[in-house]
């Protein structure tokens, strides 16, 4: 009787470990540019097309290519200075539109056809450190207030979506806007809009 209990303990115990084994999640690496949709959602290789392409489309556009060799040729070869707004979602689902405005701050400075000036709240902890200098810095190293360099455009831009849902297929359709404009009168330099991005989604017939 001992002995089969024994047995029973040891089956038991090899039953929780084979339990817990298969229950543990399962990684796989990828490469980072690798297109994965689990979800039918606006996901990160979205936001890589999408970005890619508008300011691809910006920065060859005749009438921003000749803004900036007008401004360029009146400043001594002084390159227009850039900030990126706010990128609103208008869509249907969460989307941390954050990342859209980072991904245009890259692709802006690595052009080198712009140059860039910081906004948000990256210029509020830049301009509180700052002040801060002016106090506790000596005045050899403080940084002189008042020598911010202004923007001369800002981009700015929405994400909007529309859902056509029909039994158990979902199509998402996205399209992504931006705009150029000149800071000093307001006037447009520039508008896009990338709508490439279309999910077809179809819910399996039985779900576990």
């Amino acid at each position: 009787m001992k002995r089969i209990m024994r047995i029973a303990v040891v089956l038991t115990v090899c039953g929780l470990l084979a339990f817990a084994c298969s229950s543990a999640p399962k990684v796989t690496r990828v490469d980072a540019d690798t297109t994965i949709d689990l979800s039918g959602r606006w996901n990160d290789a979205d936001v890589r097309k999408v970005c890619d392409s508008l300011i691809k489309d910006c920065l060859e556009s005749a009438r921003v290519i000749r803004y900036v060799q007008r401004f360029s040729a009146e400043r001594n070869g002084a390159l227009p200075a850039c900030l990126v707004g706010n990128f609103k979602n208008d869509s249907s689902e969460h989307i941390d539109t954050s990342i859209i405005s980072k991904s245009m701050e890259v692709a802006i400075v690595n052009s080198g056809k712009l140059d860039f000036v910081a906004g948000g709240e990256t210029r509020e902890e830049i301009r509180a450190e700052r002040q801060d200098q002016q106090f506790n810095a000596s005045e050899e190293t403080a940084s002189a207030l008042a020598y911010e360099t202004g923007a001369n455009l800002m981009l700015t831009g929405s994400v909007k979506s529309i859902v056509d849902k029909a039994g158990r297929t979902t199509v998402r359709s996205y399209f992504v806007s931006a705009e150029l404009t000149n800071i000093e009168n307001n006037t447009r330099l520039w508008m896009g809009e990338n709508n490439e991005i279309k999910k077809v989604i179809e819910q399996p017939r039985f779900k576990p």
